[in-house]
């Protein structure tokens, strides 16, 4: 079977299992990562309150930790949740959203990447500063350098901690150590609308509740948000019909739209 026909299988077990997926996320984007994970076909939990964590990752598929929006509250759930996660063996998904901004940031990173996520998506900026593998800085939560500077930090990650890596860009490469996939799907018109990147880790947590393969999991994710993205933007007039545009098309994508639209190189 061609990897884009494995794919296109992950989006269809999205849809037909409906895996929930529990996400501490920042609240600019809350609204947007349940509609992006409802369009797909997941269901989304939102909660954050510690006294319940431990509960919701026990009944969930995946977890989903973006640090966003970071304060010590959050931090101490995010904790919780990774930790649980780590220790039940449920898979789950850092976004280390401004990695390298402030050293609070990273202290918080620092303690949750003890918890071996199964997935770390982040922009090139990101991946960078969380391996520390120069002195790179980010601009807020957008890169400065492009995907393929970063690939050497997501390479250190993965060994160190038994991940898989994505690094997103106009390119998003995706590797393990054993495996790389490249994904060339998107639309520059994406970038103008907060929180797709944090669409984009939510479904990956979708897709990685029911695939074991973290690489085919966040592969599948970002090649379905990637060619949404593209079609969505033939049919918007700015980022704002963009965003209406691309929940309908993650809802209703087709076969054929999907196999003729996929950019997707293996290495």
């Amino acid at each position: 079977m061609t990897m884009e026909k494995i794919l296109w299988e992950q989006v269809q077990l999205v849809r037909q299992k409906s895996p929930l997926v529990h996400s501490i996320t920042n609240y600019v984007v809350m609204n947007n990562t349940a509609n992006a994970l409802l369009a797909a076909g997941a269901s989304p939990i939102m909660a954050h309150a510690k006294s319940e964590i431990r509960e919701i990752v026990n009944i969930s598929h995946s977890i989903v930790i973006n640090i966003g929006t970071l304060d010590e509250y959050w931090a101490e759930s995010m904790f919780i949740a990774a930790e649980t996660a780590y220790s039940t063996g449920k898979p789950w998904i850092l976004d280390p959203v401004g990695a390298g901004a402030t050293s609070y940031r990273d202290q918080v990173l620092q303690q949750l990447l003890q918890y071996q996520p199964a997935v770390i998506r982040g922009n090139a900026s990101e991946i960078i500063a969380l391996a520390k593998a120069n002195t790179t800085t980010t601009k807020g939560v957008d890169s400065t350098v492009q995907s393929n500077e970063a690939v050497h930090s997501a390479q250190f990650l993965a060994e160190q901690y038994h991940t898989t890596v994505c690094i997103s860009g106009e390119t998003d490469i995706i590797l393990n150590g054993k495996q790389e996939v490249l994904i060339k799907n998107g639309h520059p018109m994406m970038t103008k609308v907060t929180g797709l990147g944090c669409s984009a880790t939510a479904l990956t947590g979708a897709f990685a509740g029911i695939q074991e393969d973290k690489v085919i999991a966040t592969a599948g994710a970002m090649a379905l948000i990637g060619i949404s993205g593209e079609l969505a933007a033939r049919e918007s007039k700015g980022p704002g019909s963009l965003q209406a545009n691309l929940l309908d098309k993650l809802y209703n994508i087709t076969e054929e739209e999907f196999f003729s639209h996929i950019k997707i190189e293996q290495k």
